[in-house]
């Protein structure tokens, strides 16, 4: 080979030589190049998630934000709306708030943060005492006084004497007349009778007496037969635990330190307490005041609802529940004063007295003509029903019906169950994320 053949061989090497370097560069280059690039849209990608993610939460915490408005308006009984919007923040939540169905709110709220949406719903429920009523009458041992005429539409229970002295008493279904001794007298019953001792009455259905009673000009539509045990006494329904409880949470509303008067007004109250154990206050609505109960009311001293006086539950704060009403003094209801619960079927105001007064002068309760649509019940008193008024349920120490008096007991009443209204009386039965 020449020498100038070999010279353009070495002068070729050279330069191939020189490609392959610049090539191996470039693809070096473009193999970092998109490295990088991958790894830049790795990490701007994880960035967005990271971002995302942070508004994702933001927007959680804003809906929750919002829940929790909502639950301070509606347990301090403050002003809300049921559909509204609430700005928290660099975000917004969307609320809104139902009717109170069946004792309980739903609240949802959507958080929004830069078009990020998270969404809590949480139901709200009103707590409730469970309390059963099952009889048109419950007496304690201080037994039940008839007069001429007067009427128990129900069942009765009593651990004391059931008498009707001066005339003929009425009643629609049974009786158990419980304890040793205790009797029945001058009355006409619709049902059974369970009883120590009959005399001068008249049972439709089957009469059952204790062995070592007696009965005295007493017929029976059914059999007569005795029982050899002793029918036992029952507690009364509303323990006074309970009763405290009420009270309790009446006193979360506040405590005025004066006697409350209300007067030819319309006007809400409660949860409230009137006075003090040591210094008693009394509550009067006087003649044509209508009173709603947004609440368990405790007043330490006495009550008077006057004459065509209205007093009844809010609608809103109790619905389908019944409301409590609690005095340490005496309770009086005046002619025509009318005492309803919400308008739902189920739903009354339950009048309690502590008071253990017995005197016909100054009961523990006293019912005038008229008054209507309310539970009666004392826990050592009496309770004294006058001409031709109506209760729908009446449990007592003692219970005095004056002539052409009624008691007209409702079955639902079997299980009423009572509701103390806004004041420290809901709770969150269910907190959860929908969407």
């Amino acid at each position: 080979m020449s020498s100038g053949a070999k010279k353009t061989i070495e002068i070729f090497n050279e330069n191939n030589g020189g490609f392959t370097i610049i090539l191996a560069t470039f693809l070096v280059l473009v193999v970092g190049l998109m490295i990088v690039l991958s790894m830049g849209y790795i990490g701007l990608n994880d960035i967005k998630i990271a971002r995302n993610n942070t508004y994702s939460a933001k927007a959680y915490y804003i809906a929750e934000g919002g829940i929790e408005d909502s639950l301070l308006r509606i347990r301090k009984g403050l002003n809300f709306f049921q559909n509204s919007s609430l700005t928290l923040g660099d975000g917004n939540a969307t609320i809104e708030i139902s009717d109170p169905i069946g004792g309980a709110r739903t609240i949802t709220a959507t958080g929004d943060k830069s078009s990020r949406f998270r969404k809590i719903r949480v139901v709200y429920t009103i707590t409730t005492d469970s309390i059963s009523f099952y009889y048109g009458v419950q007496v304690g041992e201080g037994g039940m006084e008839m007069g001429n005429n007067s009427r128990v539409k129900g069942n009765v229970f009593s651990n004391g004497n059931i008498i009707a002295p001066n005339g003929k008493g009425y009643i629609d279904n049974s009786v158990v007349v419980a304890g040793s001794g205790n009797k029945i007298k001058g009355l006409e019953i619709g049902g059974d009778a369970f009883v120590h001792t009959c005399e001068d009455s008249i049972i439709s259905g089957d009469l059952t007496y204790v062995s070592g009673g007696s009965l005295i000009n007493c017929t029976a539509g059914g059999t007569i037969k005795d029982q050899p045990n002793q029918i036992d006494p029952v507690e009364m329904p509303i323990s006074l635990a309970l009763v405290d409880k009420w009270k309790q949470e009446a006193a979360i509303g506040g405590i005025i330190p004066t006697d409350v008067t209300y007067n030819a007004i319309s006007t809400s109250l409660g949860p409230i307490q009137i006075g003090t154990p040591t210094e008693p206050k009394n509550l009067i609505v006087t003649n044509n005041t209508q009173l709603k109960i947004t609440g368990t009311i405790y007043v330490t001293g006495n009550i008077i609802f006057d004459n065509n006086s209205i007093i009844e539950l809010d609608r809103d704060a109790y619905g389908a529940f019944s409301g409590i009403i609690v005095a340490d003094g005496r309770i009086t209801t005046q002619n025509n004063a009318v005492l309803r619960g919400t308008g739902e079927a189920s739903s009354y105001i339950l009048i309690l007295s502590t008071n253990n007064s017995l005197s016909e002068a100054s009961p523990a309760i006293s019912i005038s003509n008229n008054a209507t649509g309310a539970i009666f019940y004392t826990t050592s008193g009496l309770v004294f029903l006058n001409n031709n008024m109506k209760a729908r349920e009446v449990t007592a120490y003692k219970i005095k019906i004056n002539n052409n008096a009624e008691i007209q007991y409702e079955s639902g009443l079997e299980s009423a169950i009572f509701s103390s209204g806004p004041g420290g009386s809901w709770k969150v039965t269910e907190w959860r994320e929908i969407e």
